[in-house]
């Protein structure tokens, strides 16, 4: 499957690389990165100081041997309250110190993640026609959607709190062995087993989570393609088929997940098996000290409470290196795709051109879409200012790619396409698209309004220009008879318009945005035959905005362009006006014959 191709395709990075292309999108609000690290270390220092406090009160507790009574316990009260003051202020400012580190690192992330967003979908803009049909859409909806929120964890959650943690192991150690070297040390013999169950368990958690994330990609562009599809699969009764191809791909994200949290469940007891071991030791050894006055109880309570602050900052490493495969396989495959460069790109020295007089010239023209599979073939013809000229031929003569090649959708491979005389790659693309109008048998409307369909949400654009457009190309005869006028709401596709009515859309699309040259692609293929009669008053006003090209299957469409030319094969057998062609008697006159009988 070509979803799993693409998938299959992701070039595997190490951790160190994934870091420093992260760190760039970070680099921006490094300043306010810096100053959350610079509030958790507070926090760490504050939450050292807790077991300390705590130990200080029970110091405070002084126990005497009674023999009549037993133990009597006195307590110096004012000493208490003081520290229990000192204990209330500490977890008071930790609480101020989350929230503003909270706030802090959440604005970080969203602006990072935002900026990002935006450069992924911008450089999805940038790829070319080919590239886009060989990338499934619904991994591109995965990567721009699924991806870009694992790695706003990444920013927000996952790095700050590795680091919080792995700072406060480092200072845990440090106070226990400044406090007892002894108890220390039973502590820490249980660190090397820790650290080397977290990192076996790392290795596998990243590589499952990559078979995860991969087998959700493969289930949206499964999803997208189908839903979308969904009419024919009905028409041709293949729901129990698909249904069962979505069973397989639902039952390995299943497996994945499956295997993932069999990996994290042999983990987690074992941190907890250790946990409870090394508080056990600590007890043991403790109460050995404290009979030999070597410790106090009040100490050894501490250490318990230092125990906590080893255990849980490690139990929270290993789900931060968790997270982190996550954020890390999608930053994978964001990169991956940030990396793919475009096929078509604006050269260095590209000019930019506000306007064109409308002359294309092909010049010994090839290309393929596959190696030297040639579509086109040493093609060369001149198309003057202000002249309608028609492209006929059998499907894969390559009339279509002519008109793909002169917006620079696809790059030709030998030869020079010119307009005004100016090589197309030296123009600015932007400037290019800008100035010719195109007009497809397959109209796109987007969710919205009529209003916005036509004017593409460009607010420079009157209401005044709309309306005339739509005058211009007769799309007004039916907008007008609609209860909101342009303010129609249009559903996803355009569903709640006819075929006709999509395409005088696409009409007014155009015009609005004022071409210099108009390109119409099987624009009346789909349209029945009244239609076609108001397209045809349409498409004789457009005639005069400026150069039109049009490739057309119904030869009615194209009787009277200034010049016809007739592909076969990848090249041009003939050309000439309709009269011309018909007296040459040749392919041009055969195919007029043979549709005039279908008619007839």
């Amino acid at each position: 499957m070509a979803m799993q191709e693409f998938e299959n395709s992701d070039r595997k990075m190490s951790d160190i690389e994934l870091i420093k292309k992260t760190w760039k999108y970070i680099s921006p609000f490094k300043f306010k990165f810096l100053l959350a690290l610079f509030l958790m270390g507070i926090m760490i220092l504050l939450d050292l100081i807790t077991p300390l406090i705590t130990e200080e009160i029970l110091l405070s507790l002084t126990i005497n041997q009674d023999p009549l009574t037993g133990l009597n316990i006195a307590i110096d009260i004012k000493r208490v309250f003081l520290i229990s003051g000192i204990y209330f202020v500490t977890v008071l400012s930790t609480s101020i110190l989350i929230y503003f580190n909270t706030m802090l690192l959440q604005k970080v992330g969203q602006s990072a993640i935002y900026n990002l967003r935006m450069i992924v979908f911008e450089h999805i803009d940038s790829l070319s026609l080919n590239q886009l049909n060989n990338i499934p859409v619904g991994s591109l909806v995965t990567r721009v959607t699924s991806d870009t929120n694992a790695l706003c964890d990444l920013f927000t959650n996952t790095i700050v709190n590795l680091i919080k943690n792995i700072f406060t192991l480092i200072a845990v150690i440090i106070v226990i062995f400044i406090k007892n070297w002894l108890m220390a040390s039973v502590i820490f013999d249980f660190v090397p087993i820790i650290f080397a169950s977290t990192v076996i368990f790392r290795k596998y958690s990243r590589a499952n989570y990559r078979i995860v994330r991969k087998n959700f990609s493969i289930m949206n562009a499964f999803l997208n393609e189908n839903i979308s599809g969904m009419k024919i699969t009905q028409i041709f009764n293949q729901e129990e088929r698909k249904k069962n191809e979505f069973i397989e791909l639902n039952d390995n994200i299943v497996k994945s997940r499956k295997r993932d949290i069999k990996i994290f469940s042999i983990y987690r007891p074992l941190i907890s098996f250790l946990h409870f071991a090394a508080i056990g030791c600590v007890f043991l050894l403790g109460s050995e000290l404290v009979l030999k006055e070597q410790i106090t109880i009040a100490a050894v309570f501490a250490f318990y409470m230092y125990i906590s602050k080893i255990f849980n900052p490690v139990q929270q490493i290993a789900e931060s290196f968790n997270s982190l495969q996550r954020a890390f396989t999608s930053c994978e495959r964001l990169y991956n795709l940030l990396e793919t460069k475009p096929e078509v790109l604006d050269r260095e020295d590209a000019i930019e051109m506000n306007s064109f007089k409308g002359k294309i010239e092909f010049k010994h023209v090839w290309f393929s879409y596959v190696g030297e599979n040639w579509i086109l073939k040493d093609v060369s013809f001149t198309i003057e200012p202000k002249q309608v000229v028609a492209f006929v031929g059998a499907t894969g003569a390559g009339k279509t790619t002519i008109l793909q090649l002169i917006v620079r959708n696809y790059e030709v491979q030998k030869g020079e396409i010119l307009i005004d005389g100016i090589n197309v790659n030296n123009i600015k693309i932007e400037s290019l698209r800008k100035n010719i109008g195109q007009m497809l048998q397959d109209v796109f409307l987007f969710s919205g309004t009529i209003r916005s369909n036509i004017s593409l949400r460009d607010e420079e654009i009157s209401d005044e220009e709309i309306i005339s457009a739509c005058k211009y190309v007769n799309a007004d005869q039916f907008i007008d008879k609609l209860p909101n006028g342009l303010d129609e709401q249009v559903q996803e596709r355009g569903e709640n318009f006819s075929s006709g009515q999509r395409q005088l859309l696409s009409f007014a699309r155009t015009v609005v945005h004022k071409p210099q040259i108009l390109i119409l692609d099987e624009a009346t293929a789909n349209i029945d035959t009244e239609t076609e009669q108001v397209i045809q008053k349409s498409l004789l006003n457009m005639m005069n905005i400026g150069t039109m090209l049009i490739v057309a299957h119904r030869l009615s469409t194209i009787q009277h362009a200034d010049n016809i030319i007739c592909l076969q094969n990848g090249k041009i057998i003939e050309q000439g006006n309709h009269q011309e062609l018909l007296k040459k008697r040749g392919y041009y006159y055969n195919l007029y014959r043979l549709q005039f009988e279908e008619q007839e």
